[in-house]
């Protein structure tokens, strides 16, 4: 359903509401604001892009989304990638890859593709969370000692060499100040949690440093004067867009649209909990496609959904996407009227503040409790974590991605098995099939007759398996019946396998029979010319009939059907010039 959840929401609108909308939207602002100038300033551009990229993709994201308090702006989960595109494309390149994720993002919410995104596995999602929140704490190391350095380096290594290198340039001065605001920050939340604890450590630690005079480097002494008005619409200076560039962008445009879906979607999962709502993921992902195509026009930096911002204010009585625009109103208030001071807020200040957002966002206890999950989920979670922190979030994704895809298939394929049913009986194989009316054992399986079953989807992963147990068979029977009572879907790699062991049997003058033939495989096996090579007389929708077509084959008197028998269901029709097996 693409429609924004605004327009539902302002059909049953009450005062009662806008009042508590308001409040929470000006608290919402309030703490917005230190993140935003942290967030820009961490990604290595100027504060007022963090500014602008609140007010404007806020706006939009409550405005257009599908959730009721969701709130959106910079976040720390940008920041890693953000800070590389910079040092490699500038900004005109961090832009041009925003825009192209922002278009991505509109045509995976269009092509309905919203509710996809919560099947990425959790020990990627943790993996790299966990690894940004460590390199955003590395990142201010510098800040929070006051060390003299020119630029802190992208590279893992790099950025550690170069501290050890400047540690003695450190300033006692900044790290009074960072170690002052950190304590407001753990302090506050236990006096009350009306006023931000970020805002009162801002304000209050800015004007002690003020008013002492002590000698800390500041927003403005490092970026000059701060014009924290909202810019007019343009395109980035110095764009120029070519296929080289687009092509170098591509990558980091894909992680960008990625991980905002990833980040958005969760946060609005964990607001629909705490609210009792359903968000609309489809309508979520246009909007936060919109807004990162629109805010690089105001010098805007990636966005997405915020969870620590949508919490506060859920928390705070916000209940429409008012709220957010409200926020978005007072970050724009507050860089129109007091934008002039932002330059007066010391590094170290921020620098704490960015500390406890990593600390919150490491979320280290899912992370310790994750370590006695099965090892194959841990292999996941490390590797993800370790290419985040010692390489490239974009990579940290896609081999995250690939062996949480890869070790799924794994489990799929010892999911799915083949075994030799008539083996089993042949070795007393207890009482296995005993309880069960359409069992093979119940039955009698005449000499010269082998019968197997495949348990569990017949897709690739498990074709090898089925080779190796049905045509590694010592004996040769004359008649082979592979019973699929128990394979709800087959792929082309599926089809194959059978295929081969069709064409096997035919070299040596043996008959394959499948009985128990689900919907899916059938329609597969009619869509294909499998179904002419083991012909439509050798496919039987029940063991008892595929029983009775090997006695006639062998020219053994056939048996009826055992009173015991579970009658078969009927099954969905096939398609059209599908026919349907006998016995069903």
């Amino acid at each position: 359903m693409l429609v924004p959840k605004l327009v539902t929401t302002l059909k049953t609108y009450s005062r009662a509401q806008l009042v508590a909308d308001l409040g929470a939207g000006v608290i919402v602002g309030i703490v917005a604001l230190p993140l935003a100038i942290a967030f820009a300033i961490a990604s290595g551009v100027t504060p007022d892009r963090g500014l602008a990229t609140a007010i404007v993709a806020g706006f939009l994201i409550s405005a257009l989304g599908g959730s009721r308090v969701q709130v959106g702006g910079p976040t720390g989960a940008f920041v890693v990638m953000v800070y590389g595109i910079v040092q490699q494309h500038g900004y005109a390149g961090l832009a041009v890859a925003t825009m192209m994720a922002g278009v991505l993002l509109v045509a995976l919410g269009l092509a309905r593709f919203g509710g996809s995104i919560k099947f990425i596995p959790f020990p990627v999602t943790i993996g790299f969370t966990s690894g940004i929140a460590l390199i955003i704490a590395l990142s201010q190391v510098r800040d929070f000692l006051g060390l003299t350095m020119e630029n802190v380096p992208a590279d893992f290594w790099e950025k550690l060499r170069a501290y050890a290198e400047h540690l003695g340039s450190a300033n006692p001065m900044a790290a009074l100040v960072a170690g002052l605001t950190l304590a407001i920050l753990l302090v506050w939340p236990r006096v009350t949690h009306r006023v931000p604890g970020p805002f009162v450590a801002l304000i209050g630690v800015t004007a002690l440093v003020r008013l002492a005079g002590l000698d800390v480097e500041t927003i403005g002494t490092r970026f000059g004067e701060i014009h924290a008005s909202l810019p007019r619409p343009a395109l980035p200076a110095g764009l120029r867009l070519n296929l080289t560039t687009l092509s170098a962008l591509i990558q980091p445009a894909v992680a960008i649209a990625l991980l905002g879906a990833i980040e958005s979607l969760l946060s609005a999962v964990v607001a629909d909990g705490m609210i009792g709502g359903r968000h609309r993921s489809n309508m979520e992902l246009v909007a936060l496609g919109i807004a990162n195509i629109v805010t690089p026009l105001f010098g805007g930096i990636p966005a997405t959904g915020a969870i620590a911002r949508t919490a506060t204010n859920v928390r705070n009585g916000g209940r429409t996407p008012v709220a957010g625009i409200v926020h978005s109103a007072t970050l724009l208030l507050i860089a129109l009227f007091f934008g002039r001071w932002v330059g007066l807020i010391p590094m170290a200040v921020l620098s704490a503040i960015l500390l406890v957002v990593a600390y919150h966002m490491s979320e280290w206890r899912r992370f310790r409790d994750e370590l006695s999950a099965p090892r194959s989920d841990v292999l996941v979670m490390l590797t993800t974590f370790l290419l985040t922190v010692v390489f490239d979030l974009v990579i940290a994704i896609e081999v995250g991605m690939v062996l949480a895809a890869f070790l799924f298939m794994k489990r799929m394929a010892e999911v799915t098995n083949v075994s030799a049913v008539t083996r089993e009986l042949a070795e007393d194989a207890g009482d296995l099939y005993s309880t069960d009316p359409n069992a093979v054992r119940r039955r009698h399986v005449p000499p010269g007759v082998d019968v197997y079953e495949i348990n569990g989807p017949f897709f690739f992963g498990a074709a090898e398996s089925f080779k190796n147990t049905v045509m590694g068979v010592a004996d040769r029977p004359e008649v082979l019946i592979v019973r699929m009572r128990n394979v709800p879907a087959i792929d082309s790699t599926g089809m194959h396998a059978l295929r081969d062991l069709v064409r096997h049997c035919r070299h040596q003058k043996r008959l394959v029979l499948l009985s128990d033939v689900h919907t899916q495989p059938m329609l597969a096996l009619g869509r294909s010319y499998l179904l002419d090579e083991i012909g439509e007389d050798n496919i039987f929708g029940n063991i008892d009939d595929a029983l009775n077509k090997a006695r006639r084959h062998l020219g053994v008197p056939e048996e009826p059907r055992p009173a015991f028998a579970m009658p078969t269901v009927a099954r969905e029709t096939p398609a059209e010039g599908v026919p349907r097996p006998e016995g069903v």
